[in-house]
């Protein structure tokens, strides 16, 4: 049996291990933690429990499609479609609550933003036509093998090129609406890949179709539910999991891989897959191999200042998904992207599963888990920026509902972009990898395969197809299948 060694538990090295399990490898993983998940990680704090990471799932059959591999055994993962996607606030009173339903998303947008029907339709249904138009170049095949642009579908693609809005931004894109809040609303998608609207391209209008058109789902138990059950699968289905045993080298031999180094052990591999990001892989692990440093050198994407606080109310106009609008947009995303900090007035993002799951937080609590846009790691003051804004998003929240929510904070963590790049190894705290600034973003991201060394491949978010819990679970669908074509 051919052996196969997966560096890192993230949602990606999860997904991995067990596609290669499936196609027969013996499998190890190894992870500096002492927990499965990367990213998908939860604690509990006086009473409440916290997703730390994604907040939002979709495309469930992706998750699915995995616990499928194996149908013999039987993992406890279930969840419930949400007939809201989100809540949205403005200062000047403005609320909208987005349904999943695309007609009655229509009627309801029409009527808060004295919009045309006929203008947000045809929005939503170019979403879907560009989604379907490009699902299958650029999510669900390599975008660095000949064979790709080979297809049908790329030809399809190819075609509409001028249809996709590569020219353009996505603000570009969402100013043909007459409302600004509603330009505002779906200008918030590009941070679904941890960009600035007025820079990556107009392409990315696909990215409402995945939550308005294809639905938002909530995992009973909360998003740590999802990591737990794959790597429930992977143990039960005999994926060996190493952990508190960091990889140290991956070792190679005449331009392939022989295995890794670890800070305990050297173990020989017939291949090996990486859950890293890309940059510490070649950094830290690959020190004696030249790097592709165009690749490296990428502009990261946003990360995150998060506040997981514990509060002693309930608040029935939020739900689980809710968004506190900055008023001024475009300075925002200068801030975080061009001046590397965090702005006066940030949009709030308030995920609260206890909404859900009654049991997050004790009764008559809610549990919030309360984030701003931030930009990477570069050596700012976060203990100071951390201050400042926990006063800006204070008053976002004061403005936006009407009440002062610091006497009601019982219990708080805070999450940095330093803490994720040291719990998850993530280049400078960044969220999914590279940023998606300009029309090329997509061809540079890093190979699902390693083009100077056999054997050695990458999933997760640092390379292609992206981050997000859906483009990480694709990226090992893409490694497992150009393994297979190998064998």
């Amino acid at each position: 049996m051919k052996n196969a060694i997966v560096i890192g538990a993230g949602i990606g090295g999860l997904a991995a291990a067990l596609r290669l399990r499936h196609q027969g490898f013996s499998v190890t993983v190894f992870e500096k933690n002492e927990y499965a998940g990367g990213k998908l990680h939860a604690i509990e704090q006086d009473g409440y429990r916290f997703d730390l990471g994604p907040s939002l799932f979709t495309l469930p059959h992706l998750v699915e499609s995995l616990l499928a591999l194996f149908p013999e055994e039987k993992i406890d993962f279930s969840y419930k479609s949400k007939e809201i996607a989100f809540h949205y606030f403005w200062e000047d009173g403005t609320c909208f609550k987005a349904s999943t339903d695309s007609s009655k998303f229509v009627v309801d947008a029409s009527k808060v933003f004295n919009e045309e029907k006929s203008t947000i339709k045809k929005y939503l249904s170019k979403s879907k036509s560009k989604y379907e138009l490009t699902r299958s170049l650029f999510l669900e095949k390599s975008l660095h093998k000949a064979a790709t642009y080979l297809s049908l579908d790329t030809i399809k693609a190819i075609v509409n090129a001028p249809f996709l809005g590569l020219n353009n931004t996505l603000n570009d894109e969402n100013s043909k609406f007459k409302n600004s809040k509603l330009t505002q609303l779906f200008n918030r998608y590009a941070t679904y890949n941890g960009s600035s609207p007025y820079q990556t391209p107009g392409i990315m209008t696909m990215i409402p179709h995945l939550e308005l058109g294809l639905g938002t789902y909530y995992p009973d138990g909360g998003m740590h539910r999802i990591s737990q059950s794959l790597f429930e699968l992977a143990q039960k289905v005999g994926v060996e999991f190493r952990f508190r045993e960091s990889v140290t080298k991956i070792t190679t031999s005449k331009n392939k891989v022989t295995g890794v180094e670890t800070e305990n052990n050297a173990l020989r591999s017939d291949l090996v897959v990486s859950n890293m990001d890309i940059v510490p892989t070649y950094r830290n692990l690959m020190k004696d191999v030249p790097a592709p440093e165009k690749t490296l050198s990428q502009e990261r994407s946003s990360s995150a200042l998060i506040f997981y606080w514990g509060i002693d109310r309930e608040f029935p106009e939020l739900d689980l998904h809710n968004i506190l609008f900055s008023e001024n947009y475009q300075a925002e995303f200068q801030d975080i992207f061009e001046n590397k900090t965090l702005y006066s007035d940030p949009t709030v993002y308030i995920n609260i599963t206890s909404k859900e799951s009654k049991e997050d937080a004790p009764a008559g609590h809610e549990n919030w888990f309360v984030m701003i846009n931030a930009p990477g790691d570069y050596g700012q003051d976060w203990e100071q920026l951390i201050q400042e804004s926990k006063k800006q998003i204070i008053i976002k929240i004061k403005k936006c509902l009407h009440v002062d929510i610091t006497e009601h904070i019982k219990t708080e963590y805070i999450l940095t972009p330093q803490g994720i790049e040291k719990n998850t190894s993530s280049y400078r705290g960044a969220l999914y990898g590279a940023a998606s600034n300009n029309k090329f973003a997509a061809f540079l991201r890093h190979p699902n395969f390693n083009g100077k060394i056999k054997n050695l491949y990458h999933v997760g978010g640092s390379v292609h197809p992206g981050g997000g819990i859906p483009l990480c679970l694709l990226s090992a669908q893409i490694t497992a299948d150009l393994i297979q074509r190998k064998q």
